[in-house]
């Protein structure tokens, strides 16, 4: 991810703090929740020279490399914690 892209996930995620605190995501449609979101998309849309939705699709991709990046160095972590060994680590849950 190029730190411009990281600027603009982090940008956006800033924001979702903020505008989305007060709601369970699990409970609340996804149009809402983008919709709260669309002023910061728009700042940053204007900014790029981009359409709301280009921002959209590269907020979601972004977010997306995140959280396999975010898995892949839990599983880094725990591999090299545990040896990779699944009864080690169900043993330390215990």
């Amino acid at each position: 991810m190029t730190a411009e892209k990281k600027e603009i996930l982090d940008r956006i995620n800033a924001f979702a703090e903020q505008a989305l605190a007060d709601i369970d995501p699990q409970k609340t449609r996804i149009s809402f929740q983008l919709e709260a979101l669309k002023p910061v998309m728009q700042e940053i849309a204007d900014e790029k020279g981009l359409s709301v939705e280009d921002i959209f699709i590269l907020y979601m991709d972004l977010a997306s490399e995140a959280s396999v990046e975010a898995e892949n160095q839990l599983q880094a972590t725990l591999d090299e914690n545990e040896g990779a060994n699944f009864s080690k680590i169900a043993n330390r849950l215990n």
